[in-house]
């Protein structure tokens, strides 16, 4: 839970459009809304940010304490997070930097933020700097989401460019580290961890999602059409099927920076083949069942009131 203090600026963003008085008017902030590491409940905490082209950075300070702030834990272990910037509104994935490029982005945030400075002469810990992409402004608008289906379908089209941008980023990693072994330049700092930071976002969210068909959808569906209990099943059979391949993925990804090109390549294509054909089969099976199916979900009728 947010102090009173925190509670009241967020509720001032909010009401506002981002816009907040008292010590922090004239602050460029924005709202983090994180999930946290040991509770998987929500956490918002508003930060100070600095932007750099389509990026946003913030620091993890806290005010110069011995300890990296629990928004920060909870991005290590929850690496996808909703932004709030004034009136806008998005998620993405929280990717903290590494080496001589956190050093970089730490000197553009100072240059902009001279109190940073204080916070890092303040404790002997390196302040981590994480740096959170802005949506592409040429990227279409999403189509209204009004069934079970169109929320289906914007879930794969999510999990299907996350696991485009996971194989991108690792061929560029390996790329440049077989480079190196000649007279290359060495990889990009923080490329292992925006990779690591980027899969475990994909696998969560993947988990997450094939838990709620289990435990919610699925059972629902059979209900009203229970012809298609053997479809279901084979859909239960590929969830465990492609979790331990995700098992196995995570597992690499430990330290991408040291991983076998071949094996990871081997495993991420073979969880790349299993998830495709299943979200495949998912959507010639169950898309059209779920057409009708409104979304959100409507709110539950009131009780009738006591007979007097």
């Amino acid at each position: 839970m947010p102090s009173a203090f925190q509670q009241s600026v967020i509720d001032e963003f909010r009401a506002n459009a981002g816009k907040v008085g008292g010590p922090f008017a004239g602050s460029d902030l924005l709202l983090l809304t994180t999930t946290g590491a040991r509770t998987g409940q929500p956490h918002t905490t508003p930060l100070g940010h600095v932007r750099d082209g389509d990026r946003l950075l913030v620091v993890g300070s806290n005010l110069g304490a011995p300890r990296h702030p629990a928004w920060y834990h909870n991005l290590l272990a929850h690496p996808a997070v909703q932004v709030e910037l004034g009136e806008q509104e998005f998620q993405t994935i929280a990717v903290p930097a590494e080496g001589p490029a956190r050093d970089e982005l730490f000197a553009r945030v100072v240059a902009e933020a001279p109190g940073y400075a204080e916070y890092q002469a303040a404790t002997e810990r390196k302040l981590p700097v994480v740096v959170l992409r802005l949506p592409d402004p040429q990227t279409s608008p999403a189509p209204e989401i009004t069934s079970l289906a169109d929320k289906l379908t914007e879930v794969h089209t999510w999990l299907r460019g996350q696991l485009a941008q996971v194989h991108a980023e690792t061929e560029a990693h390996f790329a440049t580290r077989a480079a190196h072994r000649g007279a290359g330049a060495p990889p990009p700092p923080g490329l292992g961890l925006q990779i690591r930071q980027r899969c475990l976002a994909f696998c969560q969210a993947l988990k997450f999602h094939h838990t709620g068909e289990d435990g919610h959808v699925f059972p629902v569906m059979e209900g009203y059409h229970p012809h298609l209990r053997p479809a279901l099943d084979r859909l239960r059979d590929e969830h465990r099927s492609i979790a331990a391949v995700q098992s196995a993925l995570a597992a690499l990804l430990a330290d991408v920076t040291i991983a076998e090109p071949d094996r990871f390549r081997t495993e991420l294509a073979r969880m790349t083949e299993q998830l495709t054909a299943h979200l495949d089969y998912e959507e010639a099976e169950i898309l059209p069942l779920l057409s009708d199916v409104p979304w959100p979900p409507p709110a539950p009728a009131p009780a009738p009131a006591p007979a007097p």
